[in-house]
Formats: C-alpha cells, structure tokens, sequence
C-alpha cells in the first residue's frame, strides 16, 4: 500500500468530509456511535478487565466502522443487522483480536515503563490522599507521568491507526499492516495533528458549553443528561471522519461528494 503525503489542511477537510458523510445517515451512524459508547461504560464500570477487553476490541471495533462510513458513501442503506458483516470472513476477527491484544501488550508495557520510576511519590501520594482527602499532591505527582505516556501512546497508535482497515480489506499480514500504518501516519504526521487538534478543540468547547449551562441555572443533572447525547452525536461525526483519512491518505476511490 502506498500511502501519499497530504498538506496540513487535510486534517481539517477529514472533519468536514466526516460531517458529510454524517449527514446522508444521521440515525444509523448516530446509533453505532452510542452502541460504541454503551460498550465503553460498561468496559468502565468492570475495571480492570473490561477496560482492557475493550482495548483489546479495538481494531475489531474500528474496521466495522470504517465499514459502516464506507456502506454510507457509497449510498447504501445502512441497518444494524450489517454491523458484524466486515468481521465474517474466516479468519479476519482472529486477525484482529492478534492486534488487539498486541495493543494491550504495547499499551501496558510503555505504562509499567513510564510510571514504574515515579511509583515512590505516588504512594507517597495516595498515602496523603487517604489521610487528608487532598488531591493536589496526586495531580502533581501524575503530571509528568502523564504527559510521558500521551507522547509515547501517539507514538505507538500510529502503529495501529489504519492497521485494523489493512488487514480487513486488503488482507494485509499484521506485521506489514503496522508498517504501512506508520508510514501513512507519519508522511501525514501535520495533517493528523490539525485532525487531532480540532477534535480536541471541539469536545473541550462541548464540555465549555456544558459548564455555561450549568452556571446559567440548568441543574446539574439535567446538563449531564444532555451532554451524554450530544458527545455521541459528535462522535457520531468523529467516526464518520475516519473513512476519509483512509481514503484521501491511501488515494483509494471514495465517494465523499457533498
């Protein structure tokens, strides 16, 4: 697979094509986007197993929706009953769980090697936390760890970016389909930062919007209760977006007109 090298600008056109591709299905892809985040609740609720089986579904979870965006511009009705039809051929979700797991394996891994040197001040820092219930010395102490482990995680999940997709639909072996992931991010390495900056930028002004509604009066249980539907309905679009990186980047035939 040869992957192009696209202006910085593309990252932002990826978010308009997204909310393009949104538009012709708003209902189908709004309803994988909250099955999607039904699925993330409850990986959370059922710590440490479920958040690690969730990451461990992830390149499953991926290919299916790029398939999803991929049925909707091409103009095909989508239903639910079609969600698991990229995961039937033979051997394919195996593939995939291989992935996943190597993703769990890389994703503990870089975690024990960055925290493992701070671990003295973080005991020292849950020991305050329970005998005086204050965070701050926890938020401080996590910072630095932290920020090493976001650095090392973008890193490592360009890796796995467009892996899942590779191997679904082009029958790309793993080992390549990592490769070619790499190479496609970072020839693209601007243009995923504007993607990934605008995204942040977008659910940070959500979660702003959030706290004005809240200090206008709107209790807090209400704002919450929207909130919920509204983070799915941009992750609806944030799904949506995810086809036309892979096309635009991998020059594959798209339909993305408006």
């Amino acid at each position: 697979m040869q992957a192009v090298s696209l202006p910085a600008t593309a990252g932002w056109q990826w978010i308009m094509d997204g909310w393009a591709l949104f538009k012709r299905q708003p209902m189908a892809l709004f309803s994988w986007a909250m099955f999607v985040t039904l699925i993330l609740i409850f990986a959370t609720l059922t710590a440490p197993i479920g958040p690690l089986l969730f990451i461990a579904l992830m390149p499953a979870i991926t290919l299916v929706t790029l398939s999803i965006t991929r049925h909707v511009a091409d103009g095909r009705k989508l239903l639910p009953s079609m969600w698991i039809e990229p995961l039937k051929p033979k051997g394919l979700f195996k593939k995939l769980l291989i992935l996943g797991v190597l993703y769990v394996g890389i994703c503990l891994g870089v975690g024990l090697l960055v925290f493992l040197p701070f671990s003295g001040q973080l005991g020292e820092a849950m020991q305050i936390l329970s005998e005086t219930q204050d965070m701050t010395p926890l938020i401080e102490t996590l910072q630095t760890p932290m920020l090493l482990f976001a650095l090392f995680y973008f890193l490592f999940a360009a890796l796995f970016w467009y892996s899942p997709v590779l191997i679904g639909w082009h029958g790309t072996p793993i080992g390549k389909s990592l490769f070619f992931s790499a190479i496609a991010c970072w020839r693209n390495k601007w243009a995923f930062l504007v993607y990934g900056v605008a995204w942040a930028a977008i659910f940070l002004g959500a979660d702003l919007l959030v706290g004005i509604v809240v200090s206008l009066g709107i209790p807090l249980d209400i704002a919450a209760a929207l909130q919920l539907p509204f983070n799915v309905f941009l992750g609806s679009v944030l799904y949506a977006s995810f086809y036309p990186t892979f096309i635009k980047v991998f020059n594959n035939k798209g339909i993305l007109s408006q």
